[in-house]
């Protein structure tokens, strides 16, 4: 119990955090988000060195192959149908563009490529040509990520035989605060695609959205969902609302930039193996910001310039906050075989 570790030394052993527990109580989490700022990112640091390579950062690149014309209505989503934000739509891009894209990224140094589709819900008849990008992707030595909406068991089981590591599904938020954020899909949709991706054999990249207007609770309770699933998320992404014109959620107050680390430091102490992202938000912070993740334990960030519809710092400007911070890429290590690509 974290009182039994407060109590035992008066900075926290990041070693009580290093074997993952999928026990949490809210109440321990919150506890977590209480520490001094200090103690807390001390401890994260400390638990990130006992899994991770703290010099090492994984580059990962999302491209959106379909935008637009979702019929969910996530209030903070600029691709939504429900809201006027001048985004428009898209059809499904070709496997062979997907594939050059990919390629781009590779020869800019990202070692995972993830591919998002605006959808509600993957229909069957997109199969074919996801196999075909997925299996394309995965040839050239990538770590192959994929966010198309909600799944059923037999769609997972297709992505994950054509190459797919790596399946998107956020919570975005607490349960008790998720009918503020989206009414047409449930927290246990969500978790119930989270069940299929794991079933099917591929690992989740699950995780939410700061800065809605939620409480510091609710950051805690998005945080403890997490950290009591089945299996902790293999990938973390952190995002920080980007604020879109014509959406519900754009009026929301910025979260406050140590709040925004002692998030990415919680993250770390509940999910001690998972790899933590700094997500959406990041090209409005500036580099000691993104320098204070790294050291609370965030180990990987999306590159490119842009995630799906919202922009990121440009290639050169990572590239120098990674120089001047003394760290490097992490190098691809494949999740699965490549035996896997049909």
């Amino acid at each position: 119990m974290l009182s039994d570790f407060a109590m035992s030394s008066p900075v926290l052993d990041p070693s009580a955090f290093q074997r993952p527990r999928f026990d949490w109580t809210r109440a321990e989490v919150e506890a977590l988000f209480e520490l001094s700022f200090p103690e807390l990112v001390f401890t994260a640091a400390g638990v990130h060195r006992l899994g991770f390579d703290p010099s090492e950062i994984q580059l990962s690149q999302l491209l959106s192959v379909k935008t637009g014309g979702c019929a969910e209505n996530c209030g903070y989503c600029s691709q939504s149908a429900h809201f006027d934000t001048g985004l428009k739509a898209t059809r499904l891009m070709e496997s062979e563009a997907v594939i050059e894209a990919a390629k781009a990224a590779k020869a800019a140094g990202a070692a995972r490529f993830c591919m998002g589709a605006a959808w509600r819900d993957l229909k069957d008849r997109d199969l074919p040509r996801l196999e075909a990008m997925i299996s394309g992707v995965k040839a050239l030595g990538l770590e192959t990520c994929a966010t198309l909406g909600m799944l059923a068991p037999h769609q997972a089981k297709a992505l994950s035989a054509a190459g797919l590591d790596y399946y998107n599904h956020n919570l975005d938020t607490a349960p008790e605060d998720y009918g503020r954020v989206v009414t047409t899909r449930t927290y246990e949709d969500r978790l119930e695609t989270l069940a299929h991706v794991r079933d099917a054999g591929m690992k989740t990249c699950c995780g939410g959205i700061i800065g809605m207007g939620e409480s510091r609770q609710a950051r805690a309770g998005l945080l403890h969902a997490l950290a009591t699933l089945p299996a902790h998320p293999d990938s973390l992404p952190i995002n920080a609302l980007v604020p879109i014109e014509g959406t519900p959620l754009a009026v929301s107050p910025p979260v406050d930039g140590l709040e925004f680390v002692r998030t990415i430091a919680v993250a770390r102490l509940v999910c001690p193996k998972s790899m933590v992202r700094i997500a959406a938000g990041r090209e409005g912070m500036s580099r000691e910001l993104q320098a204070l993740c790294f050291l609370a334990g965030a180990n990987s960030i999306f590159v490119g310039g842009k995630l799906l519809t919202t922009p990121l710092p440009g290639q050169d400007e990572d590239s120098r906050l990674m120089a001047d911070l003394g760290l490097r890429a992490m190098a691809y290590e494949p999740v699965r075989g490549l035996e896997a690509v049909v």
